[in-house]
């Protein structure tokens, strides 16, 4: 299994990037997906989270600015930020609770990370 996040990139505060993380592989099922970020010098931390129903959870930082969606279909999560600040700046890690098989058991997988970049 592979997750591969995309979309990172450099704007100037106030602008809006999407990122998104794709599942790929020998998948049964993926529950909660995740996004984190570790800004340099700094501890990971959650940004936000939404389950395989859709339940969705935020950092206080985040919470009116960032939106998370997935699409079960596609084995993918969405990140919508927007009203971005510099103190966003980081590398954004996509995570997932991946079932391999029907009775097997969960795994945690992480993506490579994609670097986002706010300038004032």
């Amino acid at each position: 299994v592979q997750l591969q996040a995309s979309g990172g990139g450099s704007v100037q505060a106030g602008g809006s990037l999407r990122l998104s993380c794709a599942a790929s592989g020998s998948i049964f099922s993926i529950g909660t997906m995740t996004w984190y970020r570790q800004a340099l010098g700094k501890q990971r931390e959650l940004v936000t989270s939404i389950t395989s129903g859709g339940s969705t959870n935020y950092a206080d930082s985040v919470k009116g600015r960032f939106t998370i969606s997935r699409d079960n279909a596609k084995n993918t999560a969405y990140l919508q930020m927007n009203s971005l600040k510099p103190e966003d700046t980081g590398v954004y890690y996509c995570n997932a609770d991946v079932q391999l098989r029907r009775y097997g058991n969960r795994y945690d997988f992480w993506g490579q990370g994609t670097q986002v970049t706010v300038s004032s």
